[in-house]
């Protein structure tokens, strides 16, 4: 199961490391991501830098697709940042390494064939900068995979309105045209920019954000209904939302 690592996490009880080898990363915003997103990545990739890695996730299932690429996850979490390291020791992913750095002040120079970043700039209060900051980090010919929040969400069943006001963002979301203006600034190239989050995946989204206020609330109720939320965002996995809660760019450094 998609980032059943965690269960090697530090300090987990019996009942919560077993939840998570059977159910996997019990975050269902997550997981939509990870289903939206890791399929898409694909080459034969040397080096690959986790932009804003938070718990890691993304940084070891990298490390498990590519085996013989170097996965370099950055973020500004130390504390976090440890906890990664040892289950990254734990779980024998010997090519993820993790460094406590700012992703608008990256030191990198075309060092990198893939870049990532999921969920990330809109944390950033100079979010150009730090875009500028992924594109030089790249390669030529090297690709960036930026997923980032929709500026508005579907709101109930049809409706629309601007996305959660979660704690640490500096801004909502993005519309498509707006994030892929930025991204053309950096003088990238945009290979594909959509939507992602269909109806099926932002309706259990908005469920778990109501349970969970983003800050691990509820435990137990969200442990009981995560399964059937975490199923009913998978049954959309393959839908292609003319507008999403989500918006999904790859982009090309032109050689």
């Amino acid at each position: 199961m998609n980032g059943s690592e965690l269960a090697h996490t530090p300090g987990l009880g019996f009942f919560e490391k077993s939840y998570i080898r059977v159910f996997g990363a019990p975050i269902n915003g997550l997981r939509i991501r990870i289903r939206r997103i890791l399929p898409v990545i694909d080459g034969y990739p040397s080096k690959i830098l986790d932009a804003g890695c938070g718990r890691g996730v993304f940084s070891m299932l990298l490390a498990q697709k590519f085996p013989d690429a170097e996965i370099h996850g950055v973020d500004l979490d130390n504390e976090q940042l440890t906890v990664n390291r040892e289950i990254s020791k734990t779980a024998k992913l010997h090519n993820v390494h993790y460094a406590c750095q700012d992703v608008a002040l990256l030191p990198y120079k075309e060092e990198f064939d893939i870049v990532l970043s999921v969920d990330n700039i809109e944390h950033i209060e100079d979010d150009q900068k730090a875009l500028n900051c992924l594109a030089e980090s790249l390669k030529s010919g090297g690709t960036l995979y930026l997923h980032v929040p929709a500026y508005e969400r579907r709101w109930v069943f049809f409706a629309f309105r601007t996305n959660f006001d979660v704690p640490g963002h500096f801004r909502p979301g993005y519309r498509l045209e707006d994030i892929s203006e930025k991204i053309n600034k950096t003088g990238l190239r945009i290979v594909k920019a959509y939507h992602t989050y269909g109806w099926l995946e932002n309706i259990s989204n908005n469920i778990s954000y109501f349970i969970t206020r983003a800050e691990a609330k509820n435990k137990m109720i969200y442990a009981i209904l995560f399964p059937l939320l975490n199923f009913m965002a998978w049954m959309g996995r393959n839908s292609k939302p003319a507008k999403g809660a989500g918006v999904m760019i790859i982009a090309e450094k032109r050689g």
